[in-house]
């Protein structure tokens, strides 16, 4: 038997992009609810969606604000963003406010799809850690709290590795500064620390650190671990 098809609920007001979503994410076997603005949006909550994808200009309802209402509704379901804007302050306040990533205007269709997948693999993972995570040669035993690369063993200091598991947590999600400061030290510190804990990683887990193909820089807003995919 064929799993059910994952129910996807598109918020934009604009019906190029809800005709371009529909098309290609159903191509891809997803089924697709449209909303053209926020008000809709919020009632076809009740379709249970299994991910939302939501754009930030609306016209009725502020697109923060909208991301507030629907996570006070759902704290689980996956929201991938869209947004015409490229200011990083925008897509920042968006991932803080409960956006699982974010996509800029114009985007590439298997950039989405590989976003939306690791947005829903994650939801499928909260309830547990996978006692082992794999991408490329990088293997990272959270149950030892053993990390290879291939067959060598990184020897991660304690933060490090703290760093290291909560990127694995959420594996192919954007994880911004103030997220991952507020993980790892117990009162607010400054970015700079978590920088420097993120270059002495890469030593240790990358072939090459100043091209690190593990843990990506997301420009002005925080980190992204790759997922296997």
């Amino acid at each position: 038997m064929n799993a059910p098809a994952s129910k996807v609920l598109i918020i934009d007001d604009e019906p190029p992009i809800r005709k371009l979503l529909r098309m290609g994410l159903t191509t891809q076997g997803y089924q697709i609810i449209e909303a053209p603005n926020g008000k809709m949006g919020m009632e076809l909550l009740k379709e249970e969606p299994d991910l939302i994808i939501l754009d930030l200009g609306l016209p009725d309802i502020q697109g923060h604000e909208l991301l507030r209402m629907i996570r006070a509704r759902s704290e689980s379901v996956p929201i991938v963003v869209l947004s015409s804007r490229g200011d990083e302050a925008g897509k920042v306040q968006a991932l803080d406010y409960g956006a699982d990533d974010y996509l800029t205007k114009p985007f590439g269709m298997e950039e989405l799809l590989a976003r939306m997948r690791a947005a829903l693999r994650h939801q499928l993972q909260a309830q547990g850690e996978r006692p082992i995570f794999k991408v490329g040669d990088l293997s990272v035993d959270l149950v030892r709290r053993i990390v290879r690369m291939g067959e060598r063993e990184a020897k991660l200091s304690p933060k490090e590795y703290d760093l290291l598991r909560v990127l694995v947590q959420h594996a192919g999600k954007v994880l911004t500064h103030k997220f991952l400061l507020g993980e790892l030290w117990d009162s607010m510190t400054d970015a700079q620390y978590l920088r420097v804990y993120v270059r002495q990683l890469r030593q240790k887990i990358e072939k090459d650190p100043e091209r690190p193909q593990y843990i990506l820089t997301e420009t002005g807003v925080g980190y992204r671990l790759s997922s296997p995919d």
